[in-house]
């Protein structure tokens, strides 16, 4: 044989020991448990972070884009600043840049612009 009986018990009563010293396995309940837990954490996480402010910023752009009004002066995402000139629709307006009137759709308008805070 290629292992003594002696040397083959000696090993096995090492490894008795050192099984018996281990903490003892969580069960398949108990850890279900804890991953599950560590996943709604990380959900609220992401609803708390990232979700609920993305949400908040929507519905003060909605209440911005319902607000506008002739005359009001606003930017465009393109970096163009002028007044409304016309409400043509619930989607476009009509931009006055100055010499040029432009259509744009309201959707794309990113500010109202303040005369008092720009006199400032």
């Amino acid at each position: 044989m290629l292992i003594s009986t002696a040397y083959a018990q000696e090993i096995t009563a090492d490894i008795t020991a050192e099984t018996a010293a281990m903490p003892e396995a969580p069960s398949a309940t108990s850890a279900f448990m804890w991953n599950m837990g560590l996943i709604l954490v990380l959900v609220a996480m992401f609803y708390i972070l990232l979700i609920k402010p993305q949400q908040k910023r929507f519905q003060q752009h909605k209440a911005m884009m319902d607000g506008l009004k002739m005359g009001d002066k606003v930017s465009t995402a393109g970096g163009l600043v002028g007044k409304i000139s016309k409400l043509i629709s619930d989607t476009e307006v009509e931009v006055d840049l100055g010499d040029t009137k432009v259509t744009a759709l309201r959707h794309t308008l990113s500010d109202i612009l303040d005369d008092k805070k720009d006199k400032k």
